[in-house]
């Protein structure tokens, strides 16, 4: 047993020896096998770590940069630039704002833009009163309106007291005041309204007219409506009225014509924008002098009832037994003293 297992001993030290360069090599192909899997998982880790360092340098490069900021910021004594900017540019717009809002709402600026409109001699105002019933004949040119705003403000006020005072002088009953409000409404209504709608007509028309010059035109043109207003309140003859409304009302009338015809090319738009204001010119004076009072009377009876009787005082008889009472007691007091 001893020399078997001694022979098997050396066999198997044979079989261990011969087994060993076969087992050396296995773990050699292990051993490089194993080599192949470290250098693969020690590139991975390589290429991981590259791509932490490029992280970090990313983040210390923005770090940097918000902290440049942040010292710039602290330097202009500024928390947020953008911040700052945005409130930067809110309050220029709010002066601005506000400096065109008390521009437009101060009195000394609204003085020097109406100035122009109203910078006219008497001597001017008086011509122009009397060329607005003189008919141009030339027509041919653009005739010159005159682009002054205080003769026909004038006007709009002299025609606001005629009809006050023909209100007095008439059978029409005034009560709560002189009406002096229906009178302005109406009188700035239609000159401010009719203006602007024969502007507009003018536009349309193709007519070489302004705003200004047609308030000038139509306002100059409220001569004749004074003067016959004026004269039939204090004379009522119907007659009279239809010859000065023919006569003075056509002549102020035919001069607004010819110079809004001088201004205008074309027959249509002649005979449209020329129709339109003599019609309205004519029928407003009408109106004035027949329906206005009649107008005014029905809506103060509509707002404030039917014509009442003023309220009078009425003596009352004192009772006999009254009178006895006062003197007793006028008595008793006397002699009390």
């Amino acid at each position: 047993a001893g020399p078997g297992a001694a022979g098997v001993g050396p066999g198997r030290a044979g079989v261990d020896a011969v087994s060993a360069p076969a087992q050396g090599g296995g773990s050699a192909v292990i051993d490089m096998e194993n080599m192949d899997d470290t250098s693969g998982s020690s590139f991975e880790d390589m290429g991981e770590m590259h791509q932490r360092m490029k992280e970090e340098e990313e983040e210390e490069a923005e770090g940097e940069a918000g902290a440049g900021e942040e010292e710039d910021g602290e330097f202009l004594g500024m928390k947020g630039l953008r911040g700052q900017l945005g409130r930067q540019v809110a309050d220029q717009m709010w002066q601005v704002g506000k400096r065109q809002a008390s521009r437009a709402f101060s009195l000394y600026a609204n003085i020097d833009i109406l100035r122009p409109y109203f910078d006219v001699e008497p001597v001017q105002v008086r011509a122009r009163l009397l060329e607005s019933m003189i008919p141009v004949k030339m027509i041919n040119f653009p005739q010159k309106i005159a682009g002054e705003l205080y003769g026909p403000l004038m006007l709009v006020f002299t025609l606001v007291a005629i009809l006050l005072h023909g209100m007095k002088t008439s059978d029409t009953i005034i009560r709560e005041g002189t009406l002096m409000g229906t009178a302005i409404g109406t009188c700035f209504g239609y000159w401010l309204g009719v203006s602007s709608f024969m502007y507009f007509l003018a536009y349309l028309c193709n007519a070489q007219i302004t705003m200004v010059q047609m308030l000038s035109l139509l306002g100059y043109g409220l001569f004749g409506h004074c003067i016959t207003l004026f004269v039939t309140y204090n004379i009522h003859f119907h007659s009279l009225f239809y010859i000065f409304w023919l006569v003075v009302g056509g002549l102020s009338t035919l001069r607004m014509v010819a110079v809004l015809v001088s201004r205008t090319v074309g027959h249509t738009q002649r005979l449209i924008l020329c129709g339109t204001l003599a019609a309205l010119h004519m029928l407003f004076l009408l109106y004035l002098h027949f329906a206005y009072h009649k107008v005014v009377e029905g809506i103060l009876d509509t707002l404030e009832g039917p014509n009442m009787p003023p309220f009078q005082r009425v003596a009352r008889d004192i009772p006999v037994v009254s009178n006895a009472v006062l003197n007793t007691t006028a008595k008793a007091i006397a002699l009390t003293l």
